[in-house]
């Protein structure tokens, strides 16, 4: 176990992994979050009594949505570092299995697979939170306005995070991700369902 969580953390240390590990993230958190905002609206708009309803439902969608991130991201990464390992095999006429590249290939894998499933959980979890106060202290109305708060405020910081390590404006950038929930949560009104 610890030897694993070290080969994780090497993984992690190269740029190539890091990149790759951010893309699935953000990609995958982007999706989780506007779909936080479809189940949100969705069900205040189809009657829905109860906010813990809705949080179960979107817990169903976290699931689904980190299942599909790590098992597919673990099953396109597999297929790449492998033609990459007989690539290099083929390069160098010689087996490369059971060596340190074959293992960093795996380490690359399991990190990418893993952030790949922790992204849209987050992207989901965190806007329906609002949903855990309807009754207390929120209405269904104040619930589903929350989320839809929160998941433009992640998708906020995604864009901010991006123009960060690509050197823009973070403001515009943090605006141009958070203005999709905006535009999500109107589709979802707007659009016959």
């Amino acid at each position: 176990m610890i030897s694993r969580l070290k080969r994780l953390l090497r993984a992690l240390e190269r740029d190539d992994v890091r990149s790759i590990s951010r893309r699935y993230f953000i990609s995958n958190g982007f999706d989780g979050a506007l779909t936080s905002v479809g189940v949100a609206v969705g069900s205040y708009l189809s009657g829905v009594p109860d906010g813990l309803t809705v949080f179960k439902i979107g817990m169903g969608a976290a699931i689904g949505l980190g299942t599909s991130g790590v098992w597919s991201v673990w099953e396109i990464e597999r297929a790449e570092k492998r033609a990459e390992l007989k690539r290099i095999e083929h390069a160098m006429l010689t087996d490369l299995n059971e060596t340190r590249i074959q293992r960093q290939k795996a380490g690359a894998r399991q990190v990418n697979a893993l952030m790949s499933g922790i992204g849209p959980v987050i992207g989901v979890v965190f806007p329906m939170a609002p949903f855990l106060f309807e009754e207390s202290l929120l209405s269904m109305r104040g619930a589903t306005l929350g989320s839809i708060g929160v998941a433009v405020a992640i998708l906020f910081v995604f864009g901010a995070y991006l123009a960060d390590i690509s050197e823009q404006n973070w403001i515009v950038a943090g605006a141009r991700m958070g203005l999709a929930g905006i535009v999500v949560a109107l589709l979802n009104i707007i659009l016959p369902g």
